[in-house]
């Protein structure tokens, strides 16, 4: 992405913010860890996502009033003793020519900043993004500050600059595509790697191990989430991260794996036995699953609800396995269906989006078809990420070996 990928997001965004009101976005802070160790820094999406900034304590300050829009983007100061231990910072010129605004700051004069505008009434109301995705969730810096708020400006109303920003990030942008679709080459390169290093025996460690290796070799972004990497009985728990399972033969392999490209993320799954050949009950289970995602990315088009894509997975996988006598009929099919068949992708695996009642061009979806048979011993899913077009929709990732046919063909070259 370029500067002019983040200014247009932040223009869109503030067409949409009332006169008189302030923006504040913030990427976010370290979180500990233990003792002087802190978690990798993950910087919020929304913030990146208007500012292509991924560094720590950085905040975005943007006013608009009757002659436009003053944007202030406050970053970290120099610290040659920090940065000896931690790395360099962005330099002011570095954080204007990632992300456009020309206005750069220290991030120790935002609070002063930000009196003065509150304390002479230059301002009315102040967007925050408060997003959390449960109440129990910690606060993070968008939280401390609306309390502040609340404790300091009482006269200021305060607004939810999340959902301004969902509503953007529903319809990906070409450059964003462009990203995802590297995002799918790497992945596919990370699930060829533990096909081909397949074998009973292996540890779950051992397939991570091996996907890492073969997504690093496209730069230090790696992962967009912790991989799950299960094999056997660990495939039924949904988000599984313990790694310590170990193949045995005949089980099946399960991952859900996703690489992150300049920002975007995408979300990827694929089912095969360790030992490279399925079990008449393995295929048959996969075939359904398959031939479910395959109907849905033939009916898939603009004007289709957003809510017919779950429940159309859940409905044509349900009536295939019926029909294969692996449900005496469709109304029990929650017994081996798990999950949803659907969820946005981009700046999040999840993406935070304003979930559409009708799908248009260019969003991106995920089509996730779950089957998790246990008395069978059998639990997989096949995920593969939907662009809808003008006219219908792309598979991303179907060049990621997704038949038994083709998954058998390259654990054979083993």
């Amino acid at each position: 992405m370029d500067q002019s990928f983040y200014a247009g997001n932040r223009r869109r965004f503030y067409e949409m913010l009332p006169e008189g009101a302030a923006a504040v976005l913030f990427s976010g802070e370290d979180v500990c860890k233990t003792n002087d160790e802190a978690y990798p820094f993950f910087a919020d999406r929304s913030f990146l996502y208007l500012t292509g900034i991924s560094q720590k304590n950085s905040v975005l300050l943007a006013v608009k009033d009757g002659a436009g829009v003053h944007e202030s983007l406050y970053i970290l100061p120099p610290d040659p003793m920090a940065e000896r231990w931690t790395g360099r910072r962005l330099t002011p010129a570095q954080a204007e020519e990632l992300s456009g605004v020309s206005d750069i700051r220290f991030c120790d004069a935002f609070a002063m900043d930000f009196h003065r505008l509150a304390a002479l009434g230059g301002i009315g109301s102040v967007y925050l993004d408060l997003w959390k995705a449960n109440p129990a969730d910690r606060d993070r810096p968008a939280h401390a500050f609306r309390r502040r708020v609340a404790e300091h400006y009482p006269y200021l109303t305060v607004g939810n600059a999340n959902a301004l920003v969902r509503r953007l990030r529903l319809i990906k942008q070409p450059c964003e595509i462009e990203a995802l679709r590297m995002a799918e080459k790497i992945t596919g390169e990370g699930i060829l790697a533990m096909m081909r290093a397949s074998r009973p025996g292996m540890y779950e460690y051992q397939y991570k191990a091996e996907f890492d290796r073969a997504i690093g070799q496209y730069g230090p972004q790696m992962c967009g989430f912790p991989p799950i990497i299960s094999a056997g009985e660990n495939n039924f728990c949904i988000h599984y991260y313990d790694y310590t399972g170990r193949a045995k033969d005949g089980d099946m392999i399960l991952n859900d794996v996703g690489a992150q490209y300049d920002g975007l993320i995408n979300d990827v799954s694929r089912g095969w036995p360790c030992n490279g050949r399925y079990t008449p009950r393995q295929k048959l289970l996969f075939d359904c699953a398959l031939q479910t995602s395959d109907y849905m990315f033939s009916i898939i088009k603009p004007g289709m609800k957003m809510a017919d894509v779950d429940a159309t997975v859940r409905s044509y996988n349900a009536g295939l396995l019926k029909d294969a006598g692996v449900l005496a009929d469709v109304s029990e099919v929650g017994r081996l269906m798990w999950h949803g068949g659907a969820h946005h992708i981009g700046f999040d695996v999840h993406d935070v989006v304003d979930t559409p009642e009708v799908i248009a061009p260019n969003m991106v979806f995920c089509v996730d078809v779950g089957i998790y048979h246990e008395q069978w011993g059998i639990g997989f899913r096949l995920e593969d990420n939907c662009l809808v077009t003008e006219t219908g929709c792309e598979n991303l990732s179907a060049a990621i070996p997704r038949t038994t046919e083709d998954i058998e063909r390259v654990m054979s070259r083993r």
